[in-house]
């Protein structure tokens, strides 16, 4: 292997064969960081010394990628995002698996996550579609230049918040350490490798598809969860209060006494329903995210 940077990347890249990808990432992103910050300490003391002189030493100090490797699969063999609940050797029955649902805590996750989703694509995409105007504009300035370079970076910072909620509420493993910018001299060289990072626009992409994915899942999912406790409550408004089922156009239409129990298990099937729908957008969100969120 040759003694440099890039190449005790590459090595510990093939040694995290097999891991998942957000942990590459931040074996990676943490690898780097290390030593570019190790060779700069170096270069500061001598002058002019060449990477491939000192990287192995460094190297001694850090660890050799398969030590590096071994480290990340045993942390990663550990440590599991909070909504993951290690699947039961026994098989229950699909009876049983239905009703669990409601006390599934990866259902309730992908069911706050996705009405929480409005708020956060309203947000992102304000910032996304903000800043890229701003950073068109801006660029015929002085300023343009170190404004677009301060816009990819915060959207790298929200694509890290963003990983974290997805980790916590979806169940989807997700980077813990932001990607390392690489610190090329210039202004422009470092504004470049911004630009020319796929990752940069992926994370644009994301940003922008969440609103209108957010209002899908806040709509969709509210109407479900209305509809569902209507129902159980139907008989209370009925009776106690003398609301009739639905009026239409003028007309009030009230449920029999003897259909009364029959809305109410239609409620809450319908809801433990919800619940189960919730966690298979949740986890096809997940796979969203970690696609365009994570660099492969």
């Amino acid at each position: 292997m040759k003694n440099n940077i890039e190449a005790y990347l590459v090595q510990l890249k093939k040694e995290l064969a097999g891991c998942d990808r957000a942990t590459i990432q931040d074996a990676l992103s943490d690898a780097e960081e290390y030593l570019r910050n190790a060779l700069a300490n170096l270069r500061e003391t001598q002058p002019g010394v060449s990477e491939e002189a000192v990287i192995p030493s460094i190297m001694e100090e850090y660890g050799t990628p398969i030590e590096i490797a071994q480290a990340y699969r045993k942390i990663e063999a550990r440590s599991s995002p909070s909504m993951i609940i290690r699947s039961r050797r026994d098989k229950p029955s699909w009876f049983i698996r239905f009703f669990y649902g409601v006390i599934d805590p990866g259902a309730w996750g992908a069911l706050l996550y996705l009405l929480f989703s409005l708020v956060t694509g309203i947000l992102y995409f304000t910032w996304a579609v903000t800043g890229v105007s701003l950073s068109l504009s801006l660029l015929v300035l002085v300023i343009g230049i170190p404004f677009a370079g301060i816009f990819i970076l915060s959207t790298r910072g929200l694509a890290l918040l963003e990983g974290r909620l997805v980790e916590a509420l979806l169940g989807v493993r997700m980077p813990h350490r932001p990607l390392f910018s690489n610190t090329r001299p210039g202004l422009w060289n470092r504004l470049k490798a911004l630009i020319s990072d796929k990752y940069s626009w992926f994370t644009l992409v994301y940003m922008i598809m969440q609103l209108p994915l957010g209002i899908i899942y806040f709509s969709v999912f509210i109407t479900l969860i209305a509809l569902s406790l209507y129902l159980v409550a139907t008989p209370v408004l009925e009776l106690s209060l003398g609301f009739p089922l639905f009026t239409f156009p003028d007309a009030q239409y009230y449920l029999n006494g003897w259909v009364m129990p029959i809305a109410v298990m239609a409620g809450i099937l319908l809801f433990i329903l919800t619940l189960h729908l919730a966690k298979i957008t949740g986890n096809l969100h997940g796979r969203l995210a970690k696609a365009l969120l994570v660099r492969k």
